[in-house]
């Protein structure tokens, strides 16, 4: 594992990237966190702000300056700054575009002047856009729904070239319907476990949107740690490449809900009572998302520890002690 080095973490403060810097931490290494609060929280850091190996710079990625400040004496950089959401980026394509592009473009461009040893950033199973093919193999991608999805293929684009231009260590992952503690289950763009968990708690029905039927290969945010780490430690053969990170498996959200109500039922009598409401399926959404992660097995080292039920389990007793 990691180990006594200096590391930038991009996107700090959010979900991801606080889960990414604790484990960091209780590893010995001094972590920088780079993170301009506009969807990352205070809170998911607080407990580090103490810790004299965890610096907080409060900057933004669209800031070629505050890139190169953060990168300077970084053994590796975890790039997980964006703005997700499709929802978001078809109401906002610009800033998505300027956060996502923009921002990834100032941390090559900072890595590259800085020397950093390697990059890993987060890509998106968004990638797949309307390819049918299942399970999702890295080879195989189609044209983008959404904005979000677009940036994403233009950092997985950029990056090749870097790597190939520049000789720079570079690698992608793919995340597959990442969850877990810490992650928002506020606002309208709240990832859709988050937010059935808090409105089952408050007794509130969830709404799926379309039939229940479309599919996703949920990933909890333990697996997505312990995937990043590996990729910065992965041999030369792995370099400069895509994976996806993800369990391999998928449900419905049909049967998400079930399983949460299940789950939800040791904390909660007659939680059971409460039935979602249906909507209309949303614009670039995708239908189906199952990961093959046979490439990331051979080449990473990578298998999930945490299957979803598991993670569901561990996510849900967080969220009972941490909901205000």
């Amino acid at each position: 594992m990691i180990k006594n080095k200096k590391i930038l973490v991009t996107g700090g403060a959010g979900f991801i990237g606080s889960n990414l810097c604790e484990t960091l931490l209780e590893r010995n290494n001094e972590v920088i966190c780079l993170d301009n609060f506009l969807t990352g929280k205070e809170k998911n850091i607080k407990e580090f702000l103490e810790n004299k190996n965890f610096r907080l710079i409060e900057g933004d990625v669209r800031n070629i300056d505050v890139c190169e400040k953060a990168t300077n004496g970084v053994d590796y950089v975890f790039h997980q700054a964006a703005l997700g959401s499709v929802p978001r980026s078809i109401e906002d394509p610009a800033k998505t575009n300027d956060i996502n592009i923009s921002g990834f473009l100032n941390i090559l461009l900072a890595c590259k002047k800085n020397k950093v040893k390697r990059l890993i950033y987060a890509s998106s199973s968004s990638v797949y856009g309307d390819h049918p093919a299942l399970p999702k193999t890295e080879e195989n991608i189609g044209k983008p729904l959404s904005p979000y999805a677009v940036t994403k293929q233009v950092n997985e684009l950029y990056a090749d070239v870097f790597s190939k231009l520049y000789g720079m260590e570079i690698i992608g992952l793919r995340y597959f319907n990442v969850f877990g503690k810490k992650q928002d289950p506020d606002g309208p763009y709240a990832a859709v476990i988050p937010k059935f968990i808090k409105l089952l708690i408050n007794g509130k029905a969830p709404v799926i949107y379309g039939n229940g039927m479309q599919s996703r290969d949920f990933t909890y945010v333990d697996n997505v740690v312990k995937a990043n780490i590996f990729a910065a430690i992965s041999g030369k053969n792995a370099l400069n490449n895509v994976y996806n990170i993800a369990c391999g498996n998928k449900i419905t959200l049909n049967e998400l809900y079930t399983i949460l109500i299940d789950l939800l039922s040791k904390y909660y009598k007659n939680i059971n009572l409460i039935k979602p409401e249906f909507a209309p399926e949303r614009k670039g959404d995708i239908k189906e998302s199952h990961a093959s992660i046979k490439k990331t097995k051979e080449l990473l080292g990578y298998t999930p520890d945490c299957d979803v039920k598991k993670g569901l389990e561990r996510s849900i007793n967080w969220y009972v002690h941490n909901l205000k």
